[in-house]
């Protein structure tokens, strides 16, 4: 199952007419986070394929409608607030929101126990560490309650289909793979703990740009690789048996 991960920068390969053609093959998309929703919208209409997305620490005009518990502030017109507490853009833009959520694809199958094809398993964090207070900025303590609010589905992906996760899309990297040792850039020790724990194939973010050819794209840790998926590249999920 090939798999396009974007993030960060509009990558004149991707957004181009000749696209449809250049990733023919492709399954799915990942994209992980700090691009505007009008390249969303091109990569769903032009590839046509299930599309994952989170969100980073910028371009976030919609954020808040992903996370109404932000939007619902003091002052809010009454009918303004009922609107937004209602409103569902889990596939805004044709795309799936898969922050701080699992999700089963149905449409994408991989081979689990008995050889039976199950759902392509995908979970997501949004966000990054906090470093000025601002919109989808977390503490790690905070981004682990978060993970630990997952984990209800994902034990019960492990006793329906035999493992917790395929893949894990992020905006920040982990802690010490991959990251950066500035304020903002510097990863989440909780996401080393859940890859441990959960054991994803993938763990795919963004928010590191890659300026240096020689910095790693790809890092394994224990089962699960992590991938930077910094303007675009292409992984291959195996049909992995349980």
């Amino acid at each position: 199952m090939k798999i396009l991960c974007v993030s960060d920068q509009l990558d004149p390969l991707v957004y181009s007419t000749t696209a449809r053609d250049r990733f023919s093959d492709i399954d799915a998309v990942l994209c992980a986070g700090d691009l505007p929703s009008d390249y969303i919208d091109f990569i769903v209409s032009t590839l046509n394929k299930p599309t994952f997305f989170v969100f980073g620490n910028h371009n976030l005009t919609e954020f808040s409608f992903y996370h109404r518990s932000q939007t619902v502030q003091k002052g809010t017109h009454p009918t303004l607030a009922k609107e937004i507490a209602t409103y569902d853009m889990s596939h805004h833009h044709g795309a799936v929101y898969v922050g701080f959520k699992a999700v089963h694809e149905k449409s994408l199958a991989v081979t689990g126990r008995k050889n039976k094809e199950t759902p392509l398993l995908v979970a997501g964090a949004s966000g990054s560490i906090r470093y000025n207070n601002g919109l989808c900025q977390y503490t790690n303590r905070q981004m682990f309650f978060r993970l630990l609010a997952l984990t209800p589905s994902l034990l019960w992906n492990k006793i329906r289909y035999g493992r917790y996760l395929d893949i894990f899309l992020t905006h920040a990297a982990p802690r010490h793979i991959h990251d950066r040792e500035d304020a903002c850039h510097k990863g989440f020790d909780c996401f080393n703990w859940f890859i441990k724990k959960f054991q994803p194939a993938y763990l795919v973010h963004g928010h590191i740009h890659l300026y240096d050819m020689n910095s790693p794209r790809f890092t394994q840790t224990g089962n699960t690789t992590v991938v930077n998926a910094f303007s675009h590249c292409i992984i291959d999920l195996p049909r992995r048996t349980t």
